[in-house]
């Protein structure tokens, strides 16, 4: 959305950037477009939304409109609008192509992902536990003014045991203790990270686990700052001691058996989210074994380079995959986080939206929409799944400003040409992107 009516515009110094950035006054009409608006509430044909200075300043029924004089109007005749997705797990900056390291995370790269995120209508991202220090000051920038590509939530740099699965060589400083565990929370409060995210499990029997009194550690040392631990799970057995010790989200699905009633009775008791589920994340560790069917699907192609494209076309790539000692057990424990998701939503539990997207061979942008689908395939109807994408994880990041598209809400959405609700998979038809009412532009990779 541009400005129609600028009626004074000033230079604001963002020194986190280096660069002035020009604000100006705007008023924007967006008109005849069906509104799904992330509440959960039905469809509404024939809307129109006014947006002032990036937020949404009326929303309603076209007959109703008064469109403010000057204003640019947009018409949108046959599209629909939902809320920018929002995903609350995610990692940005440390790949390059299929290569993840840390010294690949500049404030370059993390932009370039933050914007190829945009472009797929992924307008708030909440990175779990692999960021390097420059993260702050880009979050400083977007949170001073009206950005214009994903908006960042962050955990810094998350809780590794020593020995033990997580986090990125370098980057992650693993403890030993619990004492180290609670300094290391402390380090990560005193930076002001969003949130605190641990690494449990054992990856599969081939490292330690976190025990108990670390965990428990950082569950206690966040709580203290007011601050929600989340927790890299596998296990059913994990899952349910890290409920009983107070953890507030779990960023994957239990994977090693169903869910329980106990678990699903606790998880309810004290609040405890699932906050993403995963579910792209699990297939994609096996679905390049064979020639994927996104290869050749300009949505996918449109995000990745075509070195990567060629990477993963490769039959000798593929093959590497199919033969590994844990191809079978991956469609096994993907097939279990279905069930898992479903289980957890029919028994009322909270659900955020994730993907884990960011780390090689998942890639952001095009997961989400993925995710999407595979909720719905999991049993979500398509209203609950693009729910869980914005209006409930808004409300799970206490985002009181974002999530869904209503008065006084910041106009972060997408334009689709084709509905949503009756097929998930139109959720890929981005006509446009905004955030904060700002035109989102296509990017290649």
């Amino acid at each position: 959305m541009r400005a129609s009516k600028p009626s004074s515009c000033i230079f604001l110094a963002v020194a986190a950037l280096f660069v002035a950035t020009p604000v100006c006054a705007e008023t924007t009409v967006l008109r005849n477009f069906t509104l799904i608006d992330g509440t959960g509430r039905a469809a509404v044909a024939a809307s129109a939304m006014v947006v002032d200075d990036g937020k949404i300043s009326w929303i309603g029924p076209m007959t109703q409109l008064k469109a403010p004089a000057g204003a640019a109007a947009v018409d949108l005749s046959g599209k629909f609008v939902m809320p920018g997705i929002i995903n609350l797990h995610g990692h940005i900056g440390n790949v390059n192509g299929l290569t993840q390291d840390k010294k690949f995370f500049t404030r370059e790269n993390v932009e370039k992902d933050l914007r190829n995120l945009a472009s797929y209508g992924v307008t708030t991202v909440q990175t779990l536990g692999t960021d390097a220090d420059i993260i702050f000051p880009i979050r400083a920038a977007q949170r001073a003014g009206r950005p214009t590509m994903t908006r960042v939530y962050t955990s810094g740099q998350g809780i590794v045991f020593k020995g033990g699965y997580g986090g990125v060589p370098g980057l992650n400083e693993p403890v030993a203790t619990a004492a180290e565990a609670a300094k290391a929370v402390e380090t990560q409060v005193a930076k002001g990270v969003d949130f605190v995210k641990i690494w449990v499990d054992d990856e599969l029997k081939t490292m330690p686990t976190m025990p108990a009194e670390i965990s428990q550690a950082v569950i206690d040392t966040a709580h203290r700052h007011k601050i929600r631990a989340l927790a890299h799970v596998f296990y059913l057995a994990d899952a349910k001691r890290l409920t009983d010790q107070g953890i507030d989200g779990f960023v994957h699905s239990v994977r090693d058996q169903p869910v329980d009633q106990a678990l699903i009775d606790s998880m309810k008791k004290r609040g405890t989210w699932m906050v993403s589920p995963t579910l792209s994340r699990e297939i994609a560790l096996f679905v390049y074994g064979t020639p994927a069917p996104q290869l050749t699907d300009p949505f996918f192609i449109r995000g990745v380079t075509p070195e990567v494209l060629a990477l993963l076309a490769s039959p000798e790539r593929q093959k590497s995959i199919a033969d590994g000692p844990n191809y079978r057990p991956f469609q096994d424990f993907f097939r279990t986080a279905m069930g898992n998701s479903k289980r957890l939503i029919d028994a009322g539990v909270n659900m955020g939206f994730g993907t884990d997207s960011g780390p090689p061979g998942r890639f952001g942008g095009y997961h989400e929409h993925w995710e999407l689908a595979l909720m719905v395939e999991a049993g979500m109807t398509p209203a609950q799944a693009i729910r869980s994408a914005t209006g409930t994880a808004a409300s799970y990041l206490n985002a009181k400003d974002l999530g869904t598209l209503e008065t006084g809400k910041w106009a972060d959405l997408i334009v689709l040409n084709a509905d949503p609700l009756a097929d998930i998979k139109n959720t890929r038809t981005i006509n446009a992107v905004y955030i904060a009412g700002n035109a989102i532009p296509a990017v290649k990779p």
